[in-house]
């Protein structure tokens, strides 16, 4: 019956032609607009750590002296208290993180030297957040402890100074010190950088920058505050430092800590532990209160800083409004088509043919509309794409149909038809087939 169905479709569709192209441009240009922004968007507010994630959190205390227990604490930590939560080892992965501008050259390459991002953190790093690797491998504890000038390096720069060749061995100058390169990653971009995500909900939305491309350098943290002494920025500070960039011992917090924890006896430990923590610092008269502490798993931290840029959310409220315009518009056209088409429905009914028969033919012909129109959708959706990869934001190289949004757009297109198809399939269903049988 579906067979008989399509082919009343197929015959439908080719008798009033300038009708059926309007009704597969509205589904087209509509799914095309509102595909291109929910896949930026999917893009944007995915799950970066895909099978790990409900074992990263990101941990919290609060040293600044005015805040008070029902306050939020600071988004990082100052240099005392992630060196205590770090030390102590009650994780069963842990690694900090802190950020630096860097002047970076290639002695051997001849090239001038260009300022980048330095990446500081401790070994687990690499495991924790399952970065690949294409040459070499991550720096030891040992090489942690003896604050060894070594550092891994991305692809990019490795295309860059290398030409993609296997660069382990060779020498980097990160300001005035040399560095040998012990690992050189595989092609990796997490969306977001999540690691280095925070204060993101007092950036008024913009927070496209955590969608930039992952740090070209990254050393042991012990030997980049060395290393970059001084030009370390600082979150928020409650007094000015002695020196500026020379944190370890300021009134400021700038080191984010975040741990793994593989079964939730140990989420609460931890809770516990940083609870018991901010107790102590507070009875040694460091911290002046005690209840602001924090473990927020990564998808929870993510949320709580409002990651997706507020003009990617705008623009998909106004995609999906105009959808639902382009529906409405599909919705006219076909009640005018099927009510067009009243006397051979009544034939239909006067042969045997039920209410229901009828409903199911106008359903397959909108659906068969969907179809159509969901495939110039899809292309419209490449082009919009396209156009999102040539602005200038940090996520434009991210802008790619993959396998799920590309399902998506036809199950939006088939649905959205069959929707908008309900209503006329149910006017032409009930056309009374005796008057109309009168004026035939």
């Amino acid at each position: 019956m579906l067979g008989y169905y399509l082919d009343l479709a197929a015959r439908s569709l080719r008798r009033n032609k300038v009708l059926t192209g309007l009704m597969v441009l509205a589904i087209a240009v509509g799914i095309g607009a509102s595909m291109t922004t929910l896949t930026v968007m999917h893009l944007l507010s995915g799950d970066p750590l895909p099978g790990r994630s409900q074992h990263i959190y990101y941990a919290q205390v609060d040293a600044y002296p005015t805040h008070k227990d029902d306050a939020e604490p600071m988004d990082m930590l100052d240099y005392q208290s992630a060196m205590d939560l770090w030390s102590a080892r009650r994780a069963d992965r842990q690694t900090l993180v802190v950020e630096s501008p860097v002047k970076l050259s290639q002695p051997e390459a001849g090239t001038p030297p260009v300022m980048t991002t330095l990446l500081s953190v401790t070994p687990d790093f690499f495991p924790m957040f399952d970065v690949p690797f294409q040459y070499g491998a991550p720096w030891s504890e040992a090489d942690e402890s003896a604050r060894a000038r070594v550092a891994v390096i991305s692809d990019d720069l490795n295309q860059k100074l290398f030409a993609g060749a296997d660069s382990v061995g060779r020498t980097l100058r990160l300001r005035d010190s040399d560095v040998r390169i012990v690992g050189v990653l595989k092609p990796w971009r997490p969306s977001p950088q999540f690691y280095s995500v925070r204060g993101g909900r007092f950036a008024d939305g913009d927070t496209a920058d955590f969608y930039g491309k992952p740090e070209d350098v990254i050393t042991p943290f012990a030997s980049g505050l060395e290393i970059n002494d001084g030009n370390f920025q600082q979150f928020t500070c409650w007094h000015l430092p002695e020196r500026q960039g020379h944190l370890q011992n300021s009134p400021c917090v700038w080191l984010g800590l975040w741990v793994q924890l593989d079964a939730p006896a140990k989420v609460a430990g931890y809770r516990r532990f940083l609870a018991d923590y901010a107790a102590q610092q507070m009875a040694l008269g460091r911290f002046t209160h005690a209840g602001n502490t924090r473990l927020r798993s990564l998808m929870e931290w993510l949320d709580f800083n409002g990651v997706v840029p507020s003009d990617v959310r705008l623009q998909a409220w106004l995609a999906l409004a105009f959808l639902l315009v382009c529906l409405f518009n599909t919705v006219g056209l076909l009640l005018a088509k099927f009510l067009r088409r009243s006397g051979e429905i009544s034939v239909r009914r006067a042969l045997g043919a039920s209410r229901r028969d009828v409903f199911a033919q106008c359903l397959v012909e909108a659906g068969t509309i969907g179809l159509i129109g969901g495939i110039f959708g899809w292309l419209l959706t490449l082009v919009g794409l396209w156009l999102v990869r040539q602005q200038p934001v940090p996520y434009a190289d991210l802008a790619h149909l993959d396998t799920r949004m590309f399902l998506v757009t036809f199950t939006a297109a088939l649905g959205s038809s069959l929707l908008a198809g309900v209503l006329p399939a149910l006017r032409a269903c009930r056309v009374a087939p005796a008057l109309q049988l009168k004026t035939l």
